[in-house]
């Protein structure tokens, strides 16, 4: 495979894909995410993803929507991103972020709705995560990392930029782990007369946080290191003395923290998790004391909360293979379904969520979206869908003309109950397949957009059918079914894909012959286990790999990870670290193989793939290294998007034919 596709038929019909899906250099608003309304529930103001030209991230603007017209319109001006807005409580100003006097350090700013005048706040030492105001509408608290910081696997699993250096280029890197800008803090700041000050004290790491009347809940840590995530507790900090309790230790993690409107209790979502920020699980209330309340939502995964009022929760996530959102009233325990769907799902990339209206208890605002529909902004209420704006577009639906997506089950060979997605192009089977795995283990697949993927809609151009199935540790079936995979990757369910594939060729879906594997972060691991257990697969690409756990483990800055899924010690030698790394059984393997990797990855460092590559190479098999010297974990700016669509669809052609 040649270093530069740029000429190559398929890059450049990539890239037509991308550019009319994208219209970059036009200013037209493609989507929009971190939806907020306003207190008087008139406007919606979002921030809207753009592309300037094909080259960099993505980036977005603090747009308005008009909820009774639907008209929208830019109110920030960047340059680089602005994002996350949060509405004032007077309705009167928009506070949001804003890197765009350097890229990547985001500071705050404050918008004044009527004039569109956006000023700058004062700054913290550091770069803001996020904000949130308290209810008197006075002070904003700071959600702030410090310069070089790490980022976790879901913002790309790079470091953050370091502060500038006046030193010579030849001065050594130095690595303590204790380094002071690896640190989070949470500041609060005087909106009427701009002071800002530090609310949480040195050798506390706050990773989230939330107002509680006037104190802060946060989820925190003793150690700064992204590791230290996996065992952080929720604790109530006064402000104003710096002053710390911990409320409540989880079991496994915890995330998402909501105060009540009175300032008495915390909602909390607990779950076993793979990622910061990838959370699924059961919902907590937590008072004051430390007293917690577990809270039933008819075996949704919970992944989304908000308070409506004192006594009523609003809540998203998944139920198996449906999005559900619902609400609970905390004094009758009883939980009401406002919207469900198999073939849609809502929020942004990660998992569901919504924008609650205030004053209103059964309505939201959310961004829909399925495999073969694109994104739209929704007014739901009560499951009826009022549409506000529909960002797809003619000419790409156009493509996807013949392509189904339908929901598949299938029983493992231990008997378990799996499910999964299947996309097919026209025309009946048996067709070449691919397996793509998803990232965690505990994540999951649900509906996307195909005709946003330049790479899937080119596959299933060419007959390919796409095949994503959610084994045991996926999400949306539980706590105890999440924690299947937990001591066991690489372990049962590596036979939930196995048997997924032979009930598609048992039923003359996939063509035997034909069968490719794929998948990034875990998928990325479970693409190249699958291919040293199974002498199926014609063509693999693990992207971003875990391909030997025990360097993984002295390598990465999630060791506790490795610990907690393997349940297994890095000194055992006849344990999981290797027993369950695919460096160790490279000689089984004939697959072709296309190893993909992000030079500055931290999760599934580069070394991961090299590995793997070298040791297919020794043992004669066909393997070819791709390493992508700007990304992390996983090709997250153009044109590096373009060229790793381009290179899987190139591969798995050469490969599947």
């Amino acid at each position: 495979m040649e270093r530069d596709l740029r000429d190559h038929a398929i890059y450049k019909e990539i890239e037509e894909h991308t550019k009319i899906w994208l219209q970059p250099g036009t200013g037209v608003i493609r989507g929009a995410t971190e939806l907020a309304v306003s207190p008087d529930g008139r406007w919606l103001a979002l921030a809207g993803w753009m592309l300037d030209k094909l080259e960099g991230a993505p980036t977005t603007r603090i747009c308005l929507l008009e909820l009774a017209t639907g008209a929208l319109k830019v109110v920030s001006f960047g340059p680089n991103t602005d994002r996350q807005p949060r509405w004032s409580p007077d309705g009167r100003s928009i506070a949001f972020l804003s890197d765009r006097e350097q890229a990547g350090q985001f500071q705050a700013y404050l918008l004044d709705v009527d004039s569109g005048a956006a000023n700058p706040l004062p700054r913290p030492d550091g770069w803001v995560e996020y904000l949130r105001w308290r209810a008197d509408g006075t002070t904003l608290l700071l959600g702030v990392a410090g310069l070089g910081a790490d980022l976790a696997g879901a913002q790309g699993a790079k470091a953050t930029k370091k502060a500038a250096t006046a030193l010579p280029m030849w001065i050594p890197e130095i690595e303590t782990g204790d380094e002071t800008f690896r640190w989070r803090s949470i500041w609060v700041l005087d909106v009427a007369t701009r002071n800002l000050s530090r609310a949480t004290p040195s050798g506390l790491n706050p990773w989230e946080c939330c107002w509680l009347g006037n104190d802060l809940v946060v989820v925190a840590s003793d150690r700064s290191d992204e590791a230290s995530w996996y065992t952080a507790s929720l604790r109530l900090v006064a402000p104003n003395d710096q002053s710390v309790r911990e409320l409540h230790r989880p079991k496994q993690q915890i995330a998402i923290p909501v105060g009540s409107p009175d300032g008495q209790r915390i909602a909390a979502v607990e779950a076993v998790c793979s990622d910061r920020g990838i959370v699924a699980g059961d919902l907590r209330i937590v008072d004051r004391r430390g007293a917690v309340e577990s809270i039933a939502t008819n075996s949704v995964d919970v992944t989304f909360v908000a308070w409506a009022n004192d006594q009523t929760l609003l809540f998203a996530g998944h139920r198996s293979l449906e999005t559900v959102v619902g609400r609970v009233d905390l004094t009758t325990k009883t939980v009401t379904t406002l919207w469900s769907s198999h073939e849609l799902t809502c929020g942004n990339n990660v998992y569901p969520e919504v924008a609650p209206i205030p004053g209103e208890v059964d309505s939201f605002i959310a961004t829909t979206v399925g495999f073969l529909e694109p994104s739209k902004l929704q007014k739901i209420s009560r499951g009826n869908l009022a549409q506000l704006r529909n960002f797809g577009l003619d000419e790409i639906q156009g493509k996807l003309a013949g392509v189904t997506a339908v929901m598949r089950r299938w029983r493992a060979s231990d008997g378990l109950d799996i499910e999964g997605w299947l996309l097919t192009p026209p025309g009946a089977g048996p067709h070449p397949l691919i397996l793509d795995v998803h990232g965690g283990p505990v994540w999951m697949w649900r509906p996307t957009y195909t005709g946003a993927s330049a790479a899937r809609t080119a596959l299933l151009k060419r007959g390919v059918a796409i095949f994503m199935p959610n084994p045991r540790g996926s999400s949306g079936r539980g706590q105890v079914f999440a924690g299947k995979v937990f001591g066991d990757m690489g372990g049962a369910d590596t036979y939930d894909y196995l048997s997924g594939i032979d009930d598609l060729v048992a039923n003359k879906i996939a063509d035997p012959k034909r069968l490719g594997v794929t998948g990034g972060s875990y998928g990325g691991y479970m693409a190249a286990w699958l291919i040293t257990q199974d002498s199926r697969f014609a063509a693999a690409m693990p992207m971003a790999p875990v391909t030997d756990w025990v360097s993984e483990h002295l390598t990465c800055y999630i060791p506790h990870f490795c610990e907690q899924f393997l349940d297994d010690r890095i000194d055992n030698p006849n344990g999981k670290y290797y027993t369950r790394s695919p460096i160790m059984f490279a000689k089984r393997v004939k697959t072709p193989t296309l190893n993909v990797c992000g030079a500055l990855d931290q999760i599934t460092p580069p070394g991961q793939a090299l590995e793997f590559h070298r040791a297919l190479r020794i043992h004669g098999a066909k393997s070819v290294l791709v390493t992508y010297p700007q990304e992390g974990h996983g090709p997250s700016t153009f044109p590096a998007i373009i060229d790793y669509g381009a290179r899987l669809v190139v591969w798995f052609g050469q490969q599947l034919t």
